[in-house]
């Protein structure tokens, strides 16, 4: 039997979810809730896939478009919710920490978001912006400062995230000018040994920080709820629910047929989008956008409609998974590969550009159209991961950045 163990409350981001998960599988609904989290990363950890490696959006029809349109956008947008969850399991999950122990939970944190800026700023040497590990360090420095916040107090916080920042990062877009850039640019020493600097990570880059903190706020605040409670369960389904038909409901109401229109459209994944013109996330290298496209909700638009949609989807898709981990205990047998893959989707997440690069497999190249790639990529995962959790209780890079964060244990 594939032994699944998860995180201890010092395991890294994009890894095992809790110690509560330690309990065996089969221990009932106590479990189910954060088994459903592992398997929503692990789903999560396919989306990137089939951004990365599938065909094209222009490519596909029938089912696969849905599939390929729903993983563009969605599946990193996923990621981010679930690193804010992982966040919180960390600094205390329905209380948080206080005194020594609090403190040691800070630095944990603080010493996985620079190891992750670094790992981040080194893949983006070699893959281009597409890499969000860089943007997940700064995200979690960020978060260190609402660690102690209630559920309710992050929902709020993460609310009015989604409705200011994208509205501010356009003004900034418009006001920031080329010259103004380069100039930065030059003074940065990330952006001069990779393609993601300080302007990047902060405003420019595909998963720009000012946007994209709603979506680890609003994971934080989930983090804090039980959801092992029927009733929550009830209540998150009908949010979901509410900000997604209501999010992209509106946007093609006020703006027609082209409110939901995805980057991959263009012939591309969203791979090869680390230069496009976006005021959350692209460089200037290409026109401005107008204000009107504020009203737009496609992915990785960075729009108010998108942020909210986005976060809406993410919820659905976190109960689901909790739901039918909860309830369905032969189907929790049977996906016990799938959710191995989520206790190390760090290690899966990196592992599959370092395969692409030794298969000679480029990302978003719009020539691809077979699905073959992506479903060897998958079973790859997943027998990789069903076979090293036999014997190990973390991923290969997990096992690292655990190591890497025990001398916060020593903070006095």
């Amino acid at each position: 039997m594939t032994q699944i163990q998860p995180p201890q409350e010092n395991s890294p981001p994009l890894t095992r979810t809790s110690t509560e998960s330690a309990r065996k599988l089969s221990g009932g609904s106590s479990t189910g809730r954060l088994v459903g989290v592992d398997l929503a990363r692990a789903l999560a950890v396919f989306g990137m896939y089939i951004v990365h490696i599938g065909p094209p959006l222009s490519a596909t029809d029938g089912v696969a478009r849905w599939v390929r349109y729903l993983a563009d956008g969605h599946s990193s947008v996923l990621f981010a919710t679930l690193a804010g969850f992982s966040l919180m399991l960390i600094a205390g999950r329905r209380e948080p920490k206080t005194g020594l122990a609090g403190r040691q939970a800070k630095a944990r944190i603080a010493i996985r978001a620079v190891v992750l800026l670094a790992l981040g700023t080194m893949l983006a040497m070699e893959y281009g912006g597409v890499i969000i590990l860089g943007f997940y360090g700064v995200y979690f420095l960020l978060a260190l400062l609402l660690l102690r916040l209630s559920a309710e107090a992050l929902a709020i916080t993460a609310a009015g995230l989604a409705l200011v920042t994208p509205q501010l990062a356009f003004v900034l877009d418009a006001r920031l000018s080329e010259s103004v850039q380069q100039t930065i640019d030059a003074h940065d020493p990330l952006k001069r040994i990779s393609e993601v600097g300080v302007l990047d990570l902060l405003l420019t880059g595909f998963y720009p920080t000012i946007t994209w903190m709603s979506f680890v706020v609003a994971g934080m605040a989930l983090a804090r709820l039980d959801l092992s409670a029927v009733s929550v369960q009830r209540r998150l389904a009908a949010l979901g629910a509410a900000l997604t038909v209501g999010a992209y409901g509106l946007s093609l109401l006020l703006t027609g047929k082209d409110a939901l229109r995805s980057m991959a459209e263009d012939g591309k994944s969203s791979a090869g989008f680390e230069k496009a013109s976006s005021f959350g996330s692209g460089s200037f290298e290409a026109p401005r956008r107008a204000a009107s496209e504020l009203l737009s909700a496609g992915p990785h638009s960075g729009t108010t409609f998108d942020i909210v949609g986005s976060v809406g989807v993410a919820i659905l898709v976190l109960v689901g998974g909790t739901v039918l981990m909860d309830r369905l205990p032969r189907l929790r047998s049977l996906a016990k590969p799938v959710i191995a893959v989520g206790t190390m989707s760090l290690t899966a997440y990196v592992g599959h550009f370092l395969a692409q690069s030794m298969l000679g497999i480029s990302a978003g190249e719009s020539s691809q159209t077979s699905w073959i790639p992506v479903l060897l990529f998958v079973l790859g995962a997943i027998a990789f991961a069903a076979g090293w959790s036999r014997f190990f209780r973390r991923g290969p890079l997990e096992a690292l950045l655990n190591a890497v964060t025990r001398p916060a244990k020593h903070i006095r």
